[in-house]
């Protein structure tokens, strides 16, 4: 079969083949087609009295598909409404389409799917589909974004396309452009009023804060083999105190007026105090319990001082006073027989 249907859907996954079979496709009432790879100009005849949308992107792992998803999800849903059927194809109907159709699938049911379920939802009928490792990837951010209709402006499409152009850098063997790096804390700030406790860094010699918990990297120690202990660093997302240590060629209007280092050493931005307080780089770096993180931006452990605080704001009115370290007076204690019930009565 050139096209197949997916279950429970009025969209079918094809290869480029299935548009020379007229037949099939005027018998599931196709009205409308979405082509996912580079068209030669000659092929354009071949969507005469069709619906067409075209998606010029190539099936290597770092093209960016994910920027797409919105317009073609638009476009289905165009001619699903219409009353028509729907042809997404690529050139083997196997690896585009099939992450074009996953994505459609994710939008409508964000909750009970997943990349990985909606793809076996796809092979039911075209076992052949498998999305190459980076299209994946993108399926997976785009099902944590929550799959909204707007994914440019998103912060994690942003993050993703940071990382995208540090990789691209270190491959060149050079940093990235100060333009390219995403300084945490001038995106849209993140609410800490959801958190439990928020995590405070400061540097340990002039008590300079350096960070909370919206700009810590959450890393879990992986199994350490070595025995090399916990880990000694806390990463980081790039912030704007680090341009001096990252770019320190910058000019006084932080124009860069040279080639920016792959690594170095972070300082505190405190200048009176200059303190060596941790490493980075941009290709990488182990952490001492054996993974790798990158880029790496790690504040040094032995010289920073963390601490961590009960949030406020944070459902604390559900606590009893006690649990704050509040003491009442005589009169607005609860009395014996109010805690009897609980066993506290006789304490």
């Amino acid at each position: 079969m050139t096209m197949n249907r997916i279950p429970g859907q009025n969209i079918y996954v094809g290869s480029i083949l299935s548009l020379n079979d007229k037949a099939a496709l005027e018998k599931e009432n196709i009205t409308h087609i979405l082509s996912v790879l580079r068209l030669q100009p000659q092929e354009e005849t071949k969507f005469a009295g069709f619906q067409h949308h075209s998606i010029e992107v190539d099936d290597i792992y770092n093209e960016n598909l994910l920027e797409h998803f919105p317009s073609a999800i638009k476009f289905i849903q165009s001619g699903l409404d219409a009353g028509g059927g729907v042809l997404v194809h690529c050139t083997m109907g196997k690896s585009r389409s099939a992450t074009i159709c996953i994505a459609y699938l994710l939008h409508q049911q964000p909750i009970a799917l997943t990349p990985q379920s909606a793809l076996s939802v796809i092979r039911e009928s075209r076992p052949r589909c498998e999305p190459n490792d980076g299209f994946m990837k993108q399926l997976s951010i785009y099902h944590q974004m929550g799959c909204p209709d707007d994914v440019i402006s998103h912060p994690l499409y942003n993050r993703w396309i940071y990382h995208r152009e540090v990789k691209e850098s270190v491959a060149c063997g050079r940093a990235p452009e100060m333009s390219s790096v995403l300084f945490a804390d001038e995106q849209t700030p993140k609410s800490q009023d959801n958190q439990d406790r928020i995590t405070e860094i400061k540097c340990r010699k002039c008590r300079r804060n350096l960070a909370t918990t919206p700009f810590i990297i959450p890393h879990v120690p992986q199994n350490n083999a070595r025995g090399l202990g916990d880990c000694a660093h806390i990463f980081l997302h790039p912030l704007t105190w680090m341009r001096s240590s990252l770019f320190p060629d910058s000019d006084e209007n932080g124009a860069p007026s040279g080639d920016a280092p792959l690594s170095g050493r972070l300082t505190c931005p405190n200048t009176s105090c200059g303190f060596n307080i941790g490493k980075f780089a941009w290709q990488g770096m182990q952490c001492s319990c054996g993974d790798w993180i990158v880029p790496a931006i790690g504040l040094a452990k032995a010289r920073i001082d963390i601490s961590h605080r009960v949030n406020v704001g944070h459902g604390l009115g559900r606590l009893p006073p006690a649990a704050l370290g509040i003491r009442l007076p005589p009169s607005m204690r609860a009395s014996p027989a109010d805690d009897s019930a609980n066993g506290r009565g006789n304490l």
